[in-house]
């Protein structure tokens, strides 16, 4: 084998049409990724190759065919393939001894792409800010599929005597296993047969990320295998010789085996530096415990979107191949384009149902060469199972105005797993945990938690709870109590009951509101009214756990607007959006998973909080103001007149102030050494201490209330429909509610880091023709170069 493997590579390299094959190969290359714009590096703004590796697969369909195409057809034409055959080799030795000899010239043409690793090491920002381990798990990838086109090639060049008939055959072979299966797979008498994973693309894909799945290689053995052996039965029967059946017959069963064993039991090689293609025990758990099949309907489909979002399509489709693996093929995935090729009202009305679904459209703005356009995107995605649906975001709109787009396109990306797998779950579980709502303190209404609770109600059992009836066993089975901005005091018997929950493990949300404001009462007569503070009777059992919500108000300039009546003209009043100091917007800047990556979070009138000092209670802030605010103490006259005047920075500068905080730890009872309340009804053994427990306390009730429109529907919590924003309210109470009931650790996943690899866009200006140059021209001279020696070498050996 290792003659034949030396001879064919030495003739190979000795043809002027080796060189001139691979120069073509390597500035057709070179044109996709660093000159055309669609396809180019330097536009895609992201430190990494991934064009290279989606790119040269369709070039090595006319490469490798190039190269493998005179391997044996040109041994018969000449007639010096009977010749091999009076050596001592093997049929088996021959085939291999070629087909390991087109591998090595595949590589060979390969090697000067590594001029392209070079030139994204540079213009990193910073330098060198590339994913190396990435970079090598994807040329494990191209060099497996250059590997299979070879064995592809080798077999059409047995088939025929013609190098361009073999040649023809080869491309046709390699086109149809690279991309045909999954054409056939679109029919939709073929959708369900899943015959995808028979053609190279989903395993190429696969390890071309950087990921190497056993079950890929496995492919790529037996697709190698395969044609080597169909390759050898050719040779065999145009020799008019008998192919030994039971050779065959035994290599078919063996790769036929190892196929089924590479579905059993497989492992993955991330070679990723923050290994973000390795799913989590968690997600794994999830999906390995699916019921029935999953559908995933992606709608962040189409053509014509700028980088940033094409990362995300990648990342999305990425993250649900891997949940895919452990799926037991239970969860399936689609991408849809759901606007594509409709008119403007057809595409209205389906944005309206998708709306429906809580699915909803984004209007994007693309830069072409004809200047901005606008673009209908839909990033969201809809997990059904079972009839049900459960929309997942995948773009979040964070307005922290110091975070960058590429900032908040990753912390979108880092977020898949957890909204994929949190999705699933809720979507698929039986035996819900409750989540209770407590009623009869004049907390916010059921149509002002309409959202909330139909949001939790996916994943949950939610209902409302009277504290002053619910018998104590049926209380300590709720999972998680949420007390939502009451406005009467709580009696004795009230606090004993949910002191004793907190002592036995019981988890409470307390979003209270200390002062009574309301902006409707600031829109009557002189448009003013007193902020005054309520009498909750908490003060005393929050102090004990370790927090005191003050008796005040936050005036914040970062806040968020109201709709304010500034003049009339011609009869009608003219509306204009002013910002509201006391709606303060919290910007979450814990890396703590709950509030982790969030959006904006809306408030009304809400207190600062402080945190005592409590043994064996471990505290977490999880929202404050910005810098920019100051206190007011009440009872307070609010006036709506203050919006004619603007803010005073000076005046509002201010250390931040907590308004949300995470306790976790064992609790001291505040019934601790005082007597149980007379008429509690029925018989509770007082523990002084809690078991290891949690609770939140969030200094605004209003975070959880959803607005209502004038025809008394809700809308989405967190969207205001007064300036068509959406906050992260929503978002920070799932959060609360996987990390509070539910002790999977699902909420753990929001803590996955995924660093944003950047080009040097300044750099990129100013430097662009130089390194589109280096990286068309240097590659095409190393071959020359390499080319030039050899002559030079052989024409001295072979002078003498």
């Amino acid at each position: 084998m290792f003659p034949i493997l030396r001879k064919e590579i030495t003739t190979y390299l000795s043809s002027l049409v080796a060189y001139v094959t691979i120069g073509v190969f390597l500035l057709v290359l070179g044109l996709f990724l660093w000159v055309f714009p669609a396809t180019s590096i330097l536009g895609y703004g992201y430190a990494g190759l991934e064009s290279l590796f989606s790119t040269a697969p369709y070039l090595f369909m006319f490469l490798v065919p190039a190269i493998t195409m005179r391997s044996l057809a040109e041994e018969r034409r000449e007639g010096t393939f009977e010749l091999l055959l009076t050596r001592p080799l093997s049929y088996l030795q021959i085939v291999l001894g070629k087909y390991f000899a087109g591998v090595v010239i595949v590589l060979f043409a390969l090697v000067p792409t590594l001029v392209y690793y070079y030139s994204v090491y540079t213009l990193g920002a910073p330098q060198g800010n590339i994913d190396s381990g990435a970079v090598i798990g994807s040329y494990i990838g191209l060099f497996l599929l250059g590997s299979s086109f070879t064995a592809i090639g080798l077999f059409a060049s047995s088939v025929s005597k013609n190098q361009v008939i073999a040649f023809t055959i080869a491309v046709f072979l390699c086109f149809f296993f690279y991309s045909g299966f999954d054409s056939l797979s679109g029919l939709l008498s073929l959708q369900s047969l899943g015959i995808q994973s028979l053609g190279i693309t989903e395993h190429y894909n696969s390890v071309s990320r950087g990921v190497l799945d056993t079950r890929d290689l496995v492919y790529f053995l037996v697709l190698d295998a395969a044609f080597i052996m169909l390759t050898i039965f050719v040779l065999h029967r145009q020799q008019q010789k008998k192919f030994i059946n039971t050779v065959f017959l035994s290599t078919i069963g063996i790769l036929f085996a190892l196929t089924l064993g590479s579905q059993k039991a497989f492992t993955r090689f991330d070679f990723t530096k923050e290994k973000r293609f390795t799913i989590s025990p968690i997600s794994r758990a999830v999906l390995d415990s699916l019921p029935a099949s999953v559908n995933v309907t992606v709608y962040l489909q189409g053509e014509g979107f700028p980088g940033g979002i094409k990362r995300l399509q990648t990342a999305t489709k990425d993250m649900l191949s891997d949940l895919q693996a452990y799926s037991h093929n239970k969860l399936s995935f689609v991408f849809v384009d759901a606007l594509k090729g409709l008119s403007q009202e057809e595409q209205q009305k389906t944005v309206t149902d998708l709306e429906g679904q809580g699915v909803f459209a984004q209007t994007l703005s693309v830069k072409s060469d004809d200047g901005v356009q606008s673009k209908v995107m839909v990033p969201y995605a809809l997990v059904s199972y079972n009839g049900k649906a459960i929309p997942v975001k995948l773009l979040e709109n964070q307005s922290n105005l110091d975070t960058s787009p590429e900032e908040k396109l990753n912390s979108s990306i880092q977020n898949l797993e957890y909204a994929f797998t949190s999705a699933i779950k809720k979507i698929t579980t039986g035996g819900k945990r409750r989540i209770g709502f407590t009623e009869g303190h004049k907390e916010l209404t059921d149509l002002q938690l309409n959202d909330a609770m139909r949001n939790l109600s996916d994943g949950y059992l939610v209902g409302r709870i009277n504290l002053a009836t619910i018998p104590f066993d049926s209380l300590r089975k709720v999972g998680l109590l949420v007390i939502a901005k009451p406005d009467k005091p709580f009696t004795e018997q009230e606090k004993f009951k949910v002191d004793q929950y907190i002592m036995r493990g019981g988890r409470v949300l307390w979003a209270i509101d200390q002062v009574s404001a309301e902006l409707d009462s600031l829109r009557g007569k002189g448009n003013q009214a007193l902020a005054f503070n309520k009498e909750l009777n908490l003060d005393d059992q929050l102090f004990r756990y370790g927090i005191r919500i003050n008796y005040n108000l936050i005036a914040d300039i970062n806040s968020s607007q109201i709709p304010v009546t500034t003049g009339d003209a011609g009869g009608a009043p003219q509306i204009q959006l002013l910002n509201w100091l006391f709606y303060p917007v919290y910007i979450p800047q814990s890396t703590h998973p709950i509030v982790k990556n969030l959006d904006g979070i809306t408030s009304q009138f809400a207190s600062t909080i402080d945190v005592l000092e409590t043994k064996d209670v471990n505290k977490t802030v999880l929202l404050n103001t910005s810098p920019y605010n100051k206190t007011i103490k009440t009872p307070h006259l609010i006036s709506l007149m203050s919006l004619r005047d603007e803010p005073d920075p000076k005046e509002f500068q201010s250390p931040q102030k907590i308004t949300g905080v995470l306790l976790e730890g064992k609790f001291v009872s505040d019934f601790r050494n005082r007597p149980v309340p007379d008429s509690l009804g029925e018989k509770i053994a007082s523990l002084p201490e809690s078991k290891p427990t949690k609770m939140i306390v969030l200094s605004d009730g209003d975070i959880l209330r959803n607005q209502v429109g004038a025809d008394g529907s809700p809308f989405p919590l967190g969207y205001d429909r007064y300036t068509k924003q959406s906050y992260g309210n929503l978002a920070l109470l799932m959060n609360i509610a996987d990390y509070m009931a539910d002790d999977s650790g699902l909420i753990s996943l929001r803590s996955k880091e995924v660093q944003i690899r950047l080009l040097d866009r300044a750099r990129i200006r100013s430097e662009k023709i130089y390194w589109q140059l280096i990286n068309n021209i240097v590659p095409i001279a190393l071959v020359l170069i390499f080319a030039v020696g050899q002559y030079y070498i052989r024409k001295r050996k072979y002078a003498r």
